[in-house]
């Protein structure tokens, strides 16, 4: 019998009552492996109602406790990694290697929820008027919510939950439909870390469960990562019913390559960031900007990709594995052969993949393309797959030109041997998370994840500082007491006794 996923509604494993249900695929067969219910609208209320009850008590927990959870949860991830990697190739079709690295990239940000004491200082000026001093704290918000994608089901959902709760807040998530088995096993793991119930709600579902949260007056904050039209629905609804909202969307991430790159780095690099993940990823390379005469280096980069195979997730000879869905491939494939129709050159063509064994999958292998323009739908959408374009550029200024006219701001690298380029690059481009000599510049968790532009709606990033100050509210203090108020003789004794 197919499992049917359970939802986590105050602090218990509960079978849906939900009469629409969602099937869980095998990206590399496509057989069912699971079920996951639409909540029903008793079911959304019941989390949400849950996590504003918890919320009173769980923001009078002291904050050193609420770190020393966070400090066991790290502690349980880390010792059930292996298994939620297998679970998570299960799901996703990813490799091991790569789900191991969706992992430990989550891990990173619960450790760095477990330092909440030292992040949530407030500040303090003595004598901002004589007598009278003021000061700062910092406090949660209430009930959180987060929406999250099916291509990072580990490290998305713990770039969200643990900062929430770590600061005192409670939280709702929904998960892929694709892909929530990871997220219950997140949340069995927050459990036996010690995790009072309540703290975290799962719920599963689509649009209308989307919009229950968007649009319930409980639910302070909103995350979301995903596309371009959905991020932009997300943003606007959820600040049309006045939540805050952080809603990271598409990317086209460019990789400027100088005459004075190791070009075998750059093409090691390049091969890895594009295709990697199937190219499932917001922070993949999916354009390549050749500056001068490195130009050259392309048959050489043809001849490196056409030697990465897909395959299933157990099969250490994979490059990467299947894209999430049919559908999804559909898209890529529509997407290929709309380049070529465009007039493109197509370099390699990975449309017509197979893989031995695993007919039903949901292949595409390697494809490069050049003599590639912006005007062009492989240039202008954001692909989502194991495609990457050559574009050419005679000089660093043209190829910041190039970067900085796309709509899109999410990543960006170059690879170059000189400071000055690098510094001018750096310090030019308008994309928010930018690598040097780094193909794929996701900050670690004491800094922020900060796309730009029609990459990212909002004013506050994803952990970091920046969540700190999203997951909570300031509120500021004028003291003043009056000397005369200070005991003295023997009132002072009667005090002290």
């Amino acid at each position: 019998m197919t499992e049917r996923v359970k939802q986590y509604i105050n602090g218990e494993f509960a079978s849906s009552q939900s009469e629409q249900w969602v099937a869980v695929t095998n990206p590399a067969s496509n057989d069912v492996i699971a079920e996951v219910p639409c909540a029903t609208e008793s079911e959304m209320n019941a989390a949400i109602a849950s996590a504003a009850k918890v919320f009173q008590t769980w923001k009078e927990v002291a904050a050193p406790e609420r770190a020393r959870l966070m400090l066991r949860y790290q502690h349980i991830l880390k010792e059930n990694h292996d298994k939620i990697a297998i679970l998570l190739s299960s799901e996703t079709g990813k490799t091991l290697a790569d789900a191991k690295g969706d992992v430990w990239r989550g891990i990173e940000v619960v450790e760095q929820a477990a330092n909440i004491c030292s992040a949530m200082m407030g500040e303090t000026v003595e004598n901002v008027a004589t007598g009278i001093d003021g000061y700062s704290y910092v406090q949660p918000l209430g009930v959180c919510a987060g929406i999250t994608p099916f291509n990072f089901p580990a490290m998305i959902p713990l770039w969200m939950f643990p900062m929430a709760i770590a600061c005192g807040n409670t939280f709702v998530l929904k998960p892929s439909e694709q892909v929530p088995l990871t997220a219950m096993l997140l949340a069995e793991l927050f459990e036996k870390a010690g995790a009072p119930k309540g703290v975290l709600q799962i719920v599963h579902g689509k649009k209308e469960q989307v919009d229950f949260i968007l649009t319930d007056p409980r639910v302070r904050t909103i995350s979301f990562v995903g596309s371009v039209s959905v991020g932009e629905y997300i943003y606007k609804t959820g600040t049309d019913n006045l939540k805050r909202v952080q809603s990271f969307a598409g990317a086209k991430n460019h990789m400027v390559i100088m005459p004075d790159a190791n070009k075998q780095q750059v093409i090691n690099n390049l091969v890895g960031a594009s295709v990697g993940a199937a190219g499932q990823r917001c922070m993949a390379i999916s354009v390549a900007v050749f500056v001068g005469e490195t130009k050259q280096w392309i048959p050489e980069l043809k001849e490196a990709l056409a030697q990465v195979q897909p395959g299933a997730w157990d099969d250490e000879q994979a490059g990467y594995g299947p894209l999430i869905s049919p559908q999804a491939k559909q898209r890529v494939v529509n997407l290929i052969n709309e380049g070529k129709a465009a007039g493109a050159n197509c370099l390699l063509d990975g449309s017509d993949c197979q893989v031995a064994g695993l007919p039903n999958g949901n292949w595409v292998g390697p494809t490069l393309f050049s003599n590639v323009t912006t005007e062009m739908s492989i240039y202008t959408e954001e692909i989502f797959g194991p495609v990457l374009l050559t574009m050419e550029a005679e000089d660093l200024d043209e190829a910041i030109a190039l970067v900085n006219s796309s709509p899109f701001g999410n990543g960006t690298s170059i690879f170059t041997a000189n400071g000055a380029a690098a510094r001018k690059y750096q310090h030019n481009i308008e994309v928010g998370n930018v690598g040097i000599n780094v193909p794929i510049p996701v900050p670690l968790p004491f800094f922020s994840f900060t796309g730009w532009k029609g990459s990212f709606y909002g004013d506050l990033h994803a952990y970091g500082k920046q969540a700190v100050r999203f997951f909570t509210e300031t509120k500021t203090v004028t003291a003043r007491w009056f000397d005369d108020d200070i005991p003295s003789g023997p009132n002072m004794t009667i005090q002290l006794k």
